[in-house]
C-alpha cells in the first residue's frame, strides 16, 4: 500500500467506529457484571456462601481487567482526533493494519514493543534461564 494511503479517512472510520463499539461493549458488560454481583444470595451453608465468595472474586477480577481497557480505547480514540492513531508513540513508524486489526489500541510497533517489553523486569529471563 502507498504511504499516502496508509490511516486514509476511511481507515480513520472503521477503527473509530470499531474503538466506539468495543467501549459500549464493555460498558454494558461491566453493568452487567456489577447487576450479577448486586443479585446476592441470602443464607445458605458454608459451601454456598464460600462458593459464592469465589463467584464474587471472579466477577471482580471480570470487571478490574475489563475496566483497565477503557483508558487505553479512550487513548485510541484521542489519537484518531489528533491524527496520529496508527502511528507508533516512540519512533513514528506506521504501526500497521494487520496489528491494528487484532489490537486496536496499539500504541507501538512491534518492534518498540519487542524492545519494551526486553527491558521491563518482567520480561527479562532470571539467571539461569528461568
Amino acid at each position: 500500500m502507498p504511504e499516502q494511503d496508509y490511516m486514509n479517512n476511511v481507515q480513520r472510520l472503521f477503527f473509530k467506529q470499531r474503538l466506539e463499539d468495543e467501549r459500549t461493549r464493555i460498558l454494558l458488560h461491566i453493568e452487567e457484571l456489577k447487576a450479577e454481583i448486586n443479585r446476592g444470595e441470602a443464607g445458605g451453608d458454608e459451601a454456598d456462601k464460600a462458593t459464592r465468595e469465589e463467584e464474587l472474586r471472579f466477577l471482580f477480577r471480570q470487571i478490574d481487567r475489563e475496566s483497565r481497557l477503557l483508558p487505553k480505547i479512550d487513548s485510541a480514540l484521542t489519537r484518531i482526533q489528533t491524527g496520529s492513531y496508527g502511528y507508533c508513540i516512540e519512533t513514528g513508524d506506521p504501526i500497521g493494519l494487520r496489528r491494528l486489526l487484532l489490537r486496536p489500541t496499539a500504541e507501538r510497533s512491534i518492534e518498540a514493543k519487542t524492545t519494551q517489553e526486553l527491558r521491563e523486569p518482567m520480561y527479562r529471563k532470571k539467571p539461569g534461564g528461568q
